[in-house]
């Protein structure tokens, strides 16, 4: 294009690229090779141990007592890890304890979708199983538990793994990621850690993840596979809500509350996944500046 004035091409103008702004108390997480390497590596060694214990052959009182103390100190460890890695940073605890209160103005759809959507991916899932000759005996409530958490209630296992889980990634470890790379990218990422973080859980004898491995190898390869899209509605949740905690916690409970009270066919939760992964796509085409544009930096 020609400037008129001086009659000298002027240089093209790009478009700018769209940028994701962060918060400049968020940008402050920023120890994230420590935070998942302790919040790793630390749960490991408790879980581990409670997998030495559950295989026993003499399972005493003391056996089972020592191996839900060490499968409940490995879920708070992170939590341990956060409040370790903010002791100092007062500007870190209060944005922490001002996204553990329900935030004010919440439009009631990503609540429906936190308390819902879990629900109705699982029903759907089951619908469909029925045209590939399931069972609707599906459909029905299920009496107990699909697995044993030791000592431990199942519900307090339930709720408190998401409590003590969201607690611990969404009041650090998400913030570290995204402050320094795409959040697709850092959900990704995020994806292959959680997998591994819950790795010892499928040695110990009777827990959720060890029932899982015992029904097979699809199976045991649907567990990661569904992460990938819970953690990119979770994180969509999480960021759409102004960055609430308390959001994941309600997405998180729902979903492992809900895997448990129907008698669901192992094949449906596949079927589930597959379904979730729809609609995350879905989310991620409709929300691409959130989840593509680089973070925008800022002075902090």
């Amino acid at each position: 294009m020609t400037d008129v004035t001086t009659g000298v091409d002027a240089p093209v103008q790009q478009p700018e690229q769209p940028v994701r702004p962060i918060d400049p108390v968020a940008a402050r997480y920023d120890r994230p090779v420590a935070f998942y390497l302790l919040a790793t590596a630390i749960p490991w060694a408790f879980w581990f141990a409670a997998a030495y214990l559950s295989n026993l052959p003499d399972q005493t009182a003391a056996v089972q007592r020592w191996t839900a103390a060490l499968g409940l100190a490995g879920l708070i460890a992170p939590v341990g890890v956060v409040v370790w890695l903010v002791r100092n940073r007062p500007e870190l605890r209060a944005d922490i304890r001002r996204r553990l209160i329900w935030p004010r103005g919440i439009r009631w759809g990503y609540v429906a979708g936190a308390l819902g959507l879990l629900l109705a991916s699982l029903l759907a899932a089951q619908a469909i199983s029925l045209l590939f000759g399931y069972g609707a005996d599906q459909f029905l409530l299920r009496d107990g538990f699909t697995f044993s958490a030791g000592l431990l209630p199942v519900w307090v296992t339930l709720l408190g793994a998401a409590l003590l889980e969201e607690v611990a990634w969404h009041s650090y470890g998400t913030d570290a990621l995204v402050s320094r790379m795409r959040v697709f990218t850092a959900s990704m990422l995020f994806t292959v850690i959680w997998a591994l973080w819950h790795l010892p859980l499928a040695f110990i004898n009777g827990y959720y993840h060890n029932e899982v491995v015992q029904t097979g190898w699809l199976h045991t390869l649907n567990f990661p596979l569904s992460m990938v899209a819970f953690v990119l509605i979770m994180n969509w949740l999480y960021f759409r809500t102004g960055r609430s905690i308390l959001i994941t916690v309600a997405f998180h409970a729902t979903a492992n509350v809900v895997n448990e009270i129907f008698m669901t066919h192992p094949d449906s939760k596949l079927i589930q996944t597959g379904l979730l992964l729809v609609v995350a796509a879905v989310l991620v085409i409709r929300d691409r500046e959130l989840f593509f544009a680089p973070a925008r930096s800022r002075q902090v």
